[in-house]
């Protein structure tokens, strides 16, 4: 592990040393072999769980494709406030919106979740983006949808929505489309594992253009 590595997040002498013990510990345990381990590494610090290194899976490069979109200042989209506001704000260009709030006339109208409503309200601002998904398998499935039928390219998905209605199914669905996209395997997941990974992408990036 690089000695001098730390989250951009830390900022303070303190915080820079917890960081610096955190992932000196943590890649004893799963390795530091490149930037996949990076993404492993924070979101086994982001939940206390090492076991969660195990179920994370990289489809199509997703790290390079989230690099590229930030160097091109792409809109980062989310499905809920909480992943909003964990995702740093520093070290990149890209702008923030959540799903949730977006659609709610289409929500009433069709019935279907918020956040679901909110990704048909956005559909045509996707494109070239990174979408977010910590939370709501509805608005992964929904996602989905657009990019099986032509109507959406993000650049990159991260989805880790958690549960035990259609998450293990929408991250299933996910790895199995023709887009860069990390998620996770089963019914865990969360807003932290989404922030975190997205957050590491940021870090990464900010840490390769200086």
């Amino acid at each position: 592990m690089d000695e001098n590595y730390t989250d951009i997040g830390a900022t303070t002498k303190e915080a820079m040393e917890i960081s610096r013990r955190s992932r000196s510990m943590i890649s004893e345990l799963i390795g530091d072999s490149g930037p996949e381990d990076r993404i492993r590494q924070r979101c086994v610090i982001a939940t206390g769980d090492p076991s969660i290194a195990e179920i994370l899976r990289f489809v199509l490069d997703p790290i390079s494709a989230g690099l590229k979109a930030l160097e091109a200042g792409a809109r980062i989209f989310v499905d809920i406030k909480m992943v909003e506001a964990g995702v740093i704000k520093k070290g990149h260009r890209s702008s923030l919106t959540a799903f949730i709030g977006q659609g709610d006339e289409i929500a009433r109208d069709k019935g279907i979740t918020r956040t679901s409503a909110g990704v048909l309200a956005l559909k045509d601002q996707l494109d070239g983006s990174i979408m977010l998904i910590g939370n709501a398998p509805s608005a992964l499935l929904t996602l989905c949808d657009l990019i099986e039928s032509g109507k959406a390219r993000p650049a990159l998905v991260i989805g880790t929505p958690v549960g035990f209605v259609n998450a293990a199914e929408s991250k299933e669905r996910l790895r199995g489309i023709d887009v860069p996209s990390i998620s996770t395997v089963g019914t865990r997941g969360g807003t932290p594992i989404a922030v975190a990974s997205v957050n590491e992408i940021i870090n990464i990036y900010e840490r390769s253009s200086h």
